[in-house]
Order: structure tokens, then sequence, then C-alpha cells
């Protein structure tokens, strides 16, 4: 379920069924440089990353918008405002949180979250339409959900 009227609907109506969140973590960089088309490429990559994940677990999973965030911020600040978020979540049946995000600055950060950290380290550019790399997006969307699994 995604964060569009159809879905909010659908929630409402089953909302004992859909105990976890998925929040993607979402870096935004403005400087139209090497940093920012690989932040642009990696924010692409991780819509589908969360899309494909959320089409699998419909009725289980609520996919959130992206959380976004300045490159080279504080960290700190961003915590805080993610671990306010989870605490309005969990007023609702949301038993588990899940943080996807491929930036591994979120690492150091793991043990301040209210929810799990799901890094991976992916690609940095490319072509997301070519057979191998839709190919390693198959096989890492996998481990995500697997990953996923084990916690409930």
């Amino acid at each position: 379920m995604q964060m569009n009227r159809k879905d909010l609907e659908q929630f409402i109506e089953a909302k004992e069924y859909v105990d976890t969140l998925l929040i993607p973590l979402s870096p935004v960089s403005i400087n139209g440089d090497e940093q920012g088309k690989k932040v642009v490429f990696q924010g692409e990559l991780l819509q589908i990353f969360c899309n494909e994940i959320e089409k699998y677990y419909t009725g289980r999973i609520f996919l959130f918008p992206p959380y976004y965030y300045l490159v080279n911020g504080s960290y700190q600040n961003e915590v805080e405002r993610l671990n306010k978020w989870v605490g309005a979540a969990k007023e609702h049946p949301f038993e588990h949180v899940f943080f996807l995000t491929f930036d591994h600055f979120w690492k150091k950060q793991e043990k301040n979250i209210d929810g799990h950290l799901l890094w991976f380290p992916t690609m940095t550019s490319g072509d997301l339409h070519s057979k191998e790399n839709q190919s390693l997006i198959k096989e890492q969307i996998e481990q995500i959900k697997q990953l996923i699994t084990s916690y409930w």
C-alpha cells in the first residue's frame, strides 16, 4: 500500500493486517556535479526497490513517501525527525518500521533510530534498464524481502 487515496482507503478498512511501515531514506543534493548525479540515480533506484517490495507485500506493508534529507547535512537532526515520524506511526498498528537506504552514513546512526535500518550498497550510475543491472536489482530486492521477512 502506498500513500494515495485508493490505497489509503484500503488501509483504513484493513489496518489490522498492515503491520509494517517502509520508509525510503533519500538524500538530496542541489549541486549539479557528479555527487548530484549519483544522488539522483540512487533516488531513482531506491524508488524501484521500494515499489517492488511494496507490490510483493501488498496488504502487509505500507510504503511511506520518501524521507528526503540534504547530503552532508546533520544526521543527528535527521534521526530526531525520523524518530518523531516513527512515534506517530507506532500510534497506528505499525509494529515494524523499516528504513531503506543506499547511504552508508546511516549505518553510524542505526542504533539511534527507532526502527530497522536496511542498508544496501548499490550501483552509483549506469543504465537501470540494462539486462545486467536488472538482474542485480532483482537479486538485491530478493535479499531485502528475505531480510524483512526475518523480522516478522
